[in-house]
């Protein structure tokens, strides 16, 4: 593998969720470390699944991996864990001194995603300056989260430090700055430790597909614009051509990932590239981990003996669109793991919907969203919107400088824009956004494309935040303020859908996300399976592996997890384009594809 050749002692895997960057940081870590060599696992994902992959606990703490190797360990930073620990470095020297109405506005200050982010970032960045904390490893692996919240991770030492240079009296962002005065030297320190190619090496994985190439292209440039110019391309999945001659969908999809890499963008031609084939087997255990970076039988022996059904009985996406088409209006919210089509779902459900006659606005919260490059079109009644970070910020900051800084003499002013060049006033921004475009749910369809589960998660953590503000706020408990929490409580208003692929890791992730949801408050309406290969039986023998693999995590689904689920089938041709994209909705139709 070109990318493991001389590794330096850093090294980032990252891409677009549902790439199997997790998957080949597992596997990179375990080769290492039976090179001889120590190694420390990092996973800095909201969303980690590391622990999965082993089949192992991990948390927010070093763990000896005793069972893969003696020389590997691991560490999944716990964003929830790191801002409890920040909140208390804050609070603690105060309690007890100021009246406990304050310490209690200063804790509800410190509640929000931003804090999240702060804390867990400070975590981060130790790994790479705090040499007492890493040292004995000749290796540290990142298996980073999905690709715009890793850009916005590795751009946030520029940003603070930077910010942190700037401001000479102090800012008020929220609170979390108090903590960060001191962190000046660790945050520039991480800044160098990124750029620096003698030590950190950046691999972008990616499948081979045209819109996942093409955001990974986009990654390539904003990270070798925050100064990481050492990347490495790793196009993983791939299916073997001999499996093309065995049936349709098996030479479909080899012609469309050979296509798309006829087409790779320009940017990623000149970068060293490793291919790795796809696997019959689930990546999930030692034995799967050791076999992924080598290249040998693609095509488990077994597979000529699977005896599979020749159809699964079970409800279409069509189902789910009648009953929410029922209520005449309503925010529906696709969640789930990066990578598993919450974009592809979330535009199938809205163009129907819009078929219908039903006004419906269509959006996303994902920093990585490719709404337009998905739906290639436009259609009466659906109207189409992405919450932009960078836009968001901008119209903010306008709108606080014309409204609070418009009576302020030059000095304070001053200061007012001072605090809003803060990283912590996206939080604000973004989130503002969100409660806009979900009030429209009153009177129309509002369908939601979530970004990958960890966003969401401190999307919903500001949401809540926000609620408790509010009702804090208002004094009169009886008759609390409207907040967007309880709109997303309230399952006459929303109904948010869990999105996932049939596979052991997507399938408790979305487990996960839906304990999660429930101790919010919030409980899940539907799962919709995606990508199913089991729909349709296929001859490819690695096809068929991988559908009799599926078939146990339906049951799961089916029997432990929801009792209002629906199944997607995997299509010859990518579902772009709003007819392509019908046919997801309405599986027993032609193939629009043929």
């Amino acid at each position: 593998m070109k990318f493991l050749h001389q590794p330096p002692r850093y090294l980032f895997f990252t891409g677009k969720g549902g790439v199997g960057k997790t998957s080949i940081a597992c596997a990179t870590a375990m080769q290492l470390a039976d090179q001889g060599r120590r190694v420390l696992l990092v996973s800095t994902d909201p969303a980690s699944n590391v622990g999965q992959v082993f089949g192992v606990e991990i948390g927010n703490r070093i763990t000896p991996m005793v069972e893969a190797s003696p020389n590997l360990f691991a560490l999944e930073i716990d964003p929830q864990a790191a801002a409890r620990a920040y909140r208390e470095r804050i609070v603690a020297p105060v309690r007890g001194i100021l009246p406990e109405a304050v310490v209690k506005g200063i804790e509800e200050q410190l509640s929000g995603a931003c804090t999240t982010e702060i804390a867990a970032f400070d975590e981060f960045t130790a790994l790479l300056t705090d040499t007492a904390l890493t040292e004995g490893y000749e290796h540290i692996v990142f298996d980073t989260a999905p690709t715009g919240h890793t850009i916005r991770l590795l751009q946030l030492p520029g940003a603070w430090s930077g910010f942190l240079e700037a401001s000479k009296d102090g800012a008020s962002c929220l609170g979390p700055l108090a903590g960060l005065e001191k962190q000046r030297t660790q945050y520039r320190g991480a800044v160098e430790a990124l750029a620096d190619p003698s030590k950190t090496r950046l691999v972008l994985v990616a499948r081979a597909q045209q819109v996942t190439l093409r955001e990974v292209a986009r990654t390539h440039d904003e990270l070798a614009a925050v100064g990481l110019s050492r990347q490495y391309l790793v196009i993983n999945g791939l299916l073997p051509s001999s499996e093309a001659q065995q049936d349709q969908l098996a030479a479909a999809i080899h012609e469309r990932e050979q296509s798309a890499l006829s087409s790779m963008p320009e940017s990623l031609r000149s970068l060293p590239c490793d291919r790795l084939l796809l696997k019959p087997f689930n990546l999930v255990g030692l034995d799967a981990l050791r076999k992924l970076l080598h290249e040998g039988a693609s095509v488990a022996t077994e597979a000529e003996k699977i005896d599979l059904p020749s159809a699964i009985q079970a409800p279409d996406l069509c189902s789910l669109a009648d009953e929410i088409a029922s209520a005449g209006h309503g925010l529906i919210m696709f969640m789930g793991k990066g990578g598993v089509g919450k974009t592809t779902l979330a535009a199938v459900l809205a163009i129907e919907l819009a078929h219908r006659g039903l006004p419906v606005h269509l959006s996303t919260s994902d920093p990585a969203a490719h709404l337009a490059e998905t739906l290639e079109g436009t259609l009466e009644n659906l109207s189409v919107s992405r919450i932009d970070p960078l836009e968001e910020t901008e119209r903010y900051r306008r709108k606080v400088l014309e409204t609070n800084g418009a009576t302020l003499d030059q000095e304070a002013r001053a200061l007012l824009e001072e605090d809003l060049r803060s990283p912590c006033t996206e939080e604000i921004a973004v989130f503002q956004a969100f409660s806009r475009i979900i009030r429209e749910a009153d009177r129309k369809f509002v369908v939601m494309d979530t970004a990958p589960t960890g966003h969401t998660l401190l999307l919903l953590d500001a949401t809540g935040a926000y609620h408790r503000e509010i009702t804090r706020q208002s004094g009169d408990l009886s008759q609390p303020a409207f907040t967007p929490m309880m709109q997303l409580q309230d399952p006459a208003h929303t109904r948010v859908i869990i999105a996932t692929v049939a596979e052991p890791t997507p399938v408790l992730e979305a487990a996960g996300l839906q304990e999660d949801l429930r101790r919010a408050g919030i409980e899940p309406w539907a799962w919709v399976i995606n990508n199913c290969i089991a729909l349709n039986p296929p001859q490819s023998l690695l096809l068929r592996q991988r559908a009799f693999n599926e078939l146990r995590e339906i049951e799961a689904i089916a029997t432990r997890f929801s009792k209002r689920f629906a199944i997607v089938p995997l299509l010859k041709n990518e579902p772009v384009g709003i007819p392509q994209l019908l046919h997801l909705i309405h599986r027993n139709a032609p193939d629009r594809s043929e």
